[in-house]
């Protein structure tokens, strides 16, 4: 209970060198091992959809169904999240959403149709929407403000860290010459990490936010002085100040005129990030370099070149956010990724010079990694106050995985239909509006603690 208000101190963070400690790292490591499997388990389908096509005999929808139901389950599990982690807590349910990855990975290795594939990639969809929702809130809720943006960041290079993993691991599997099981090695294999996230997960600590929510104070002071906030006694009066003037809404829902403005920022960036068309053509990249003439190994090795540039210019990202800022790596991104696929709408209309098409992508994938990548699930988890984060962080989400969704169930179709050319155009165009949004409206965040951000973006 918050009978009264408390009044927090004035306080001020000094700029310096200081690492985050080892508890705080590994508790950073562990939430952000969700953004592996994340990325590991979204990713992993490109190399075994070709075989499913074949042995389901997939028409062009039946295809993009395949990708899209696990899509479809992170958009479920996304918007779920936030209400589940709000009264369970962050670190329990990413505990849930673990077990979901494990059923997913074995159940769909030893999938004995379509439908119950389906239904396995369903489930593990579920646990990618809650761990993309409450991985990035629990590390930002324990992170002090100067490192914010680095540590929340460090969920998104796990990510394509994962992706990195899926491509290789397709690579690896297919120069096995498995055969016929090829394709259930390929995505059964995302168990491993699977079980080693559950059980790192029952090393770390509870959010403070979420134990002073709980009035559970001598915790959450416990937990502050454990990471390394420089004034635990300032932060936790900070934060039981803005819970104490939100505890009359608690229960309220996030969709108010209120927080109009940090849905606003929250929806379109997540529209905005899959809009530029990143995960179709992570999705479907041995296919799109197979339409362009190259064979499947030779497809499957430019894949991991692009997954080692998202891994590199992801790190580029996160050791600038704090320093550049958030809307400048955005507007950098939306002008590189305009740019590239403006480039490669190009060249698949004339159907020439299908050498470049690789370094387009790679060139695509650089500008996309140092800022969307980079920015997204650190903005997201920035703009809402305390007691809507987690929901707020759901809608964003979800309207990640809705546009998502969408996309990746229509590539295929549309590329039979229009031609390679049309979707390219369609995702250049959107960055190009997307660069007017963030120059015109969006704030710039760093450097300023949650409780500030809440004060200054909540409209009354």
């Amino acid at each position: 209970m918050f009978p009264i208000r408390i009044v927090p101190p004035k306080r001020t963070y000094k700029e310096n060198s200081a690492r985050p400690n080892a508890n705080l790292a590994k508790a950073t490591l562990t939430g952000a091992l969700g953004g592996l499997l994340f990325g590991f388990d979204t990713v992993v389908i490109s190399g075994a959809i070709d075989a499913l096509v074949r042995l389901y005999h997939l028409s062009p929808q039946g295809k993009g169904w395949t990708v899209a139901v696990a899509l479809i389950g992170t958009v479920v599990g996304a918007l779920g999240a936030g209400i589940t982690g709000q009264k369970l807590g962050g670190r329990e349910t990413l505990r849930i959403t673990a077990i979901l990855y494990i059923i997913s990975a074995i159940g769909s290795a030893l999938a004995w149709n379509w439908t119950s594939l389906m239904a396995f990639r369903f489930l593990g969809g579920l646990g990618i929407g809650a761990s993309s929702v409450l991985g990035p809130v629990y590390i930002a809720e324990l992170a002090p403000a100067k490192w914010r943006g680095r540590l929340v960041g460090a969920f998104q290079f796990n990510v394509v860290f994962g992706i990195l993993l899926a491509y290789t691991s397709n690579y690896l599997i297919r120069l096995a010459g498995l055969g016929a099981i090829e394709w259930r090695v390929q995505v059964g294999v995302a168990a491993l990490p699977a079980i080693g996230f559950l059980v790192l997960l029952f090393g770390i600590p509870r959010s403070p936010r979420w134990s002073a929510s709980k009035n559970r104070i001598d915790e959450a002071l416990a937990v502050l002085k454990l990471m390394g906030e420089p004034d635990p006694e300032g932060e936790l009066a900070d934060i039981r100040s803005a819970l104490a003037e939100e505890y009359t809404s608690v229960h309220e829902p996030v969709f108010r005129w209120k927080y109009r403005f940090p849905l606003f920022l929250a929806i379109s960036i997540g529209a905005f990030n899959q809009l530029a068309g990143i995960n179709a053509i992570l999705y479907y990249l041995p296919s799109i370099f197979s339409s362009a003439g190259f064979s499947q190994l030779s497809g499957d090795k430019q894949a991991i070149a692009i997954g080692i540039t998202n891994l590199i210019f992801t790190i580029v990202g996160m050791s600038v956010i704090d320093k550049l800022g958030r809307k400048t790596l955005l507007l950098i991104g939306a002008a590189g990724t305009a740019g590239c696929l403006s480039a490669v709408s190009w060249l698949f209309a004339i159907n020439s010079h299908p050498g470049a098409l690789v370094w387009l992508f790679v060139a695509y994938i650089a500008f996309f990694a140092l800022s969307q990548g980079a920015v997204i699930w650190v903005y997201i988890s920035e703009v809402f106050p305390n007691h809507v984060r987690s929901k707020g962080q759901g809608v964003g989400n979800a309207s990640h995985w809705i546009m998502n969704t969408i996309i990746a169930l229509e590539f295929p179709v549309l590329v039979v239909k229009l031609g390679r050319s049309a979707p390219f155009t369609f995702f250049a165009a959107m960055t190009f509006a997307q660069f007017l949004v963030v120059l015109f409206v969006y704030p710039e965040t760093k450097g300023q603690t949650l409780e500030q951000l809440q004060r200054r973006l909540v409209k009354t």
